[in-house]
């Protein structure tokens, strides 16, 4: 029923004001990401065809320093999710401020958006230590001299998308930091830092990055370390490390670029709370994920990633995740 509402509302929206604004620099842009799949999982001889994602957004200007935007997913995994929707201030090119439901800027890897991904499925650290969408304000402070920078700060209610009405204490908030520089061409790092407390234990999470780009060559890694305001807890690590290697193809109508891709992956055991305040432990476990991404040519980003992960846990833990994975992405 959710979704019978929530579309024919969105669609309604969006031609409703793309017909009042005359002026093009206020014409809404509409855009989209669908995600569909086929996962074989030889751990149990099973298989399954997932629509990972169905996103659409709406954004723009309403003024020459007031940008909007609003994304919902239809299926994220089945499940119709309200994802973006803030109002962004940009009073000078050095700085500007968000107000809304975002995604807090924390990891390189939570941030990327579906169709930016090198792998049909996030890192550990992008999707079980981080994953973070909360409500909340930014600050963006951005320095274009010398050695670029950007500086972002934020405080969020902490409680996720889905318990915006309940109060919160000062001491409650989420506070968040992230500090990306590039010191060097083709070289990227950045520090992370962000204090939650979703339910009665306080969490901090701290997070370090690194890219670099060598002609065709891509390499990227991460480690986030979680400590948590308990003694009886251990902290939670994790990492990751991957290359992406382009192979051009000239003279194909269809085919743009071949990609190699390699990945490996790691948590220890880590705490967490899902969007009902209940508690979750996810048990340590490290992963390796080789494929090919096929890029078709444009004028939209078309790819189709083929990956194979294999799980790996403790002598006395059951492995049932590993899979092959067949990933069809679509942006427009």
């Amino acid at each position: 029923m959710l979704k019978k509402l929530l579309f024919p509302a969105f669609i309604l929206l969006s031609l409703t004001t793309f017909s009042q604004k005359q002026d093009t620099l206020y014409i809404p842009q509409i855009e989209g990401t669908i995600r569909a799949k086929y996962e074989y999982n030889p751990s149990i001889g099973k298989s399954r065809f997932e629509v990972r994602n169905a996103r659409f957004s709406i954004n723009g200007k309403i003024s020459p320093i007031t940008l909007y935007k609003a994304e919902i997913d239809l299926s994220d995994e089945g499940i119709t999710k309200m994802l973006d929707a803030y109002v962004k201030i940009l009073p000078k090119k050095c700085w500007n401020f968000t107000i809304g439901q975002q995604k807090v800027p924390f990891s390189t890897d939570n941030l990327r958006s579906p169709h930016q991904l090198y792998f049909a499925n996030r890192s550990f650290i992008g999707k079980q230590l981080t994953a973070l969408r909360d409500v909340g304000a930014t600050l963006d402070l951005k320095n274009k001299t010398k050695i670029p920078f950007d500086l972002i700060i934020g405080v969020y209610n902490g409680t996720g998308l889905y318990n915006q009405k309940s109060w919160r204490k000062t001491d409650e908030f989420s506070l968040v930091s992230r500090f990306v520089c590039k010191p060097a061409k083709n070289i990227n790092i950045s520090l992370n830092a962000n204090t939650i407390k979703p339910v009665q234990l306080r969490m901090n999470l701290f997070d370090a990055g690194f890219s670099t780009d060598l002609k065709e060559w891509h390499f990227e890694s991460e480690y986030l370390y979680k400590t948590y305001n308990c003694d009886s807890i251990s902290a939670t690590e994790g990492f990751f490390a991957f290359a992406a290697y382009n192979i051009q193809i000239h003279n194909k109508k269809n085919l743009s670029k071949v990609t190699p891709v390699l990945r490996y992956d790691m948590m220890t055991d880590n705490i967490c709370f899902d969007d009902k305040g209940n508690i979750r432990n996810d048990i340590k476990r490290s992963r390796l994920t080789g494929g090919l991404t096929f890029s078709l040519n444009k004028p939209f980003l078309n790819d189709i990633r083929l990956n194979y992960e294999q799980y790996f846990y403790k002598i006395n833990q059951t492995n049932s995740d590993n899979k092959l994975v067949i990933e069809f992405v679509a942006r427009f």
